[in-house]
């Protein structure tokens, strides 16, 4: 009686390991992210951050400074390490290096008119895995150039929104001293002609509840 000669698939041949080294598209999503983390530093820059607090700008400019070079040093490590947890979590290096191998071999194929399907049992789970994900992580990178894209032109209007409300504010501030010189000319004139101090004590008052509110503006 002959012995069955049992037929085995061949085992699948070792894939080489993906490198973790950033490929092209890795490196552009990461320099992608650190041109949006710079260009909201750069919104945030000393002259705007100290613009809203106009009177420690002035008597403790060196304390002011030290303040928003703490707030956008501990802004930008606090970004930087998020991010890379992220692609550390999401293994983000592996699977666009792998998608870009993937996208090589299809274009190679299709350049030489040749299609080599290899037998899915063949594959490793971590090729079939990454396959499934590849479209995936397309658009993935995708949302977040947009929301990117997005948050900037949010900053840029916020931006904007704070110049008007500053340059609304010393509009006012302005108004508020051009009034009270006029009041000091008023009461020059009418220093002359008025006789006791009860009016020169009330004009006294109104100027300067009017200072105060100007200082309160400025601030």
């Amino acid at each position: 009686m002959a012995t069955a000669q049992i037929q085995h698939s061949p085992s699948p041949p070792p894939q080489p390991p993906v490198a973790q080294t950033p490929g092209p598209h890795a490196a552009q999503f990461q320099k992608l992210f650190g041109d949006a983390l710079s260009h909201v530093l750069r919104t945030c820059s000393y002259s705007k951050f100290s613009s809203c607090f106009p009177t420690p700008a002035k008597y403790a400019s060196q304390t002011l400074t030290s303040i928003w070079q703490q707030i956008t040093t501990k802004v930008e490590a606090s970004a930087k390490k998020e991010f890379e947890d992220i692609m550390v979590e999401r293994d983000v290096v592996a699977g666009l290096n792998e998608l870009e191998r993937l996208v090589a071999e299809a274009k190679g194929r299709r350049k030489n008119g040749v299609e080599v399907r290899e037998p899915p049992h063949t594959l490793p789970p971590e090729r079939l895995f990454l396959a499934h994900l590849a479209p995936y992580l397309t658009q993935t990178e995708t949302e977040l150039d947009g929301e990117l894209k997005r948050l900037q032109a949010e900053n840029e209007e916020l931006v904007d929104g704070i110049q008007g409300q500053q340059e609304e504010t010393e509009r006012l501030v302005g108004g508020l001293e051009t009034f009270i010189a006029d009041l000091e000319r008023a009461n020059e004139v009418m220093g002359n002609e008025i006789d006791g101090n009860g009016v020169k004590k009330e004009i006294a008052d109104i100027e300067q509840e009017f200072r105060a509110a100007g200082r309160e503006a400025k601030l």
